[in-house]
């Protein structure tokens, strides 16, 4: 089979058709409250990002006022809206208000969902675009930014174009809500109009998405953060890639492997899991599935196995990989492993 022709690695989630729906807001107010009166809901429960931690008890409490409805807070942080409440999680919930993402299209929900985006106005575009003009970035940008800060992007545009820069704003596929926004696991929109620009602008805050966003395409990252007019310099892609090659090839020969499964909807790629222990198998290597839901460094300790290939969130191999007591790999870095894959050009896991 020729290799540009690898069939696993399009094995991914199917749009869902029909299911509980999903509305969406810009950030906590009266649309919002009124939506939920309107839904006759008996219970709600709240999901928070890590950075919305310190104020979940203080939204918690206003949810309920304005609603009249009991809120149950979801103890966890979640990490994206692949990764929302369960209905364990939700303790009898019927309905949830998941804050700082936007819907994921082709993931079904369990239940109703209230995302509320959570979008912020700040940043003066004049004053950023004069920042990234004394970096001296290159004249053709492109630009990606988190779901808080895409309303900023026109204006910034227009005053990128008045220092003498051409922008140009991808679209994503089917698994991305907005044209030029991020996902820690798919950058499609950028990898959409790669080919015209010299440069990518992450505008938004963290490494998180810039970090993804290196490995993803090409060309060199800044990151702007449009709220404290920092610009960081560009991320250093070829020290990423040639770190992860260097692992791909220190498990070459490794024989026993384990396959990562998550439960999460929005993660979880079953079918792709089972195409790869068949090519393990081809290769005379075993493998082993291991499902689970949120995964713990622990869970992995004391296996008779060599390495992992992870086919739940690309960043647990990317980000987390030290914290792992062997080496996991992404599908791609696995089929490259398996000698199926060249090492270059290196290949983003991109869930689709």
């Amino acid at each position: 089979m020729p290799i540009d022709s690898v069939p696993l690695l399009d094995v991914q989630p199917s749009p869902p058709t029909g299911g509980p729906p999903a509305r969406v807001f810009a950030d906590v107010g009266p649309p919002l409250f009124e939506a939920i009166r309107e839904g006759r809901h008996r219970k709600l429960a709240l999901q928070v990002p890590a950075g919305l931690l310190r104020n979940a008890h203080d939204l918690a409490a206003r949810l309920r006022t304005e609603t009249g409805l009991p809120v149950a807070l979801v103890a966890r942080a979640c990490f994206g809206a692949c990764d929302f409440p369960s209905r364990d999680e939700a303790a009898g919930a019927d309905a949830a208000v998941v804050l700082g993402h936007s819907p994921i299209p082709n993931v079904a929900i369990p239940m109703p969902m209230y995302f509320v985006e959570m979008r912020t106005a700040g940043g003066d575009p004049g004053h950023l675009a004069r920042i990234v003009d004394a970096a001296g970035l290159p004249k053709r940008l492109g630009i990606v930014a988190s779901i808080q800060h895409l309303d900023l992007l026109p204006a910034l545009t227009t005053a990128l174009a008045a220092v003498g820069r051409e922008v140009r704003l991808g679209t994503g596929d089917r698994r991305l809500y907005y044209a030029a926004q991020a996902l820690g696991c798919n950058y499609t929109t950028a990898q959409s109009v790669a080919s015209e620009v010299d440069a990518f602008l992450f505008l938004g805050t963290g490494r998180f998405h810039p970090l993804g966003l290196a490995f993803a395409v090409d060309r060199p990252v800044w990151s702007l953060d449009p709220l404290q007019g920092t610009l960081e310099p560009p991320i250093d892609r070829a020290r990423l890639i040639a770190r992860r090659q260097l692992l791909v090839a220190g498990v070459r020969d490794a024989a026993r492997w384990g396959i990562l499964v998550s439960t999460f909807a929005g993660q979880h790629r079953g079918g792709m899991a089972a195409a790869l222990q068949a090519r393990a198998e081809a290769h005379g290597r075993s493998a082993e599935i291991l499902v689970f839901g949120r995964l713990d460094p622990a869970d992995l300790e004391g296996r008779a196995l060599d390495a992992y290939v992870n086919t739940a969130c690309p960043r647990i191999a990317l980000d987390d990989f030290s914290l792992y007591p062997r080496p996991m790999l992404t599908p791609p870095e696995f089929l490259m492993a398996l000698g199926e894959l060249p090492l270059e050009p290196y290949r983003f896991d991109t869930y689709h």
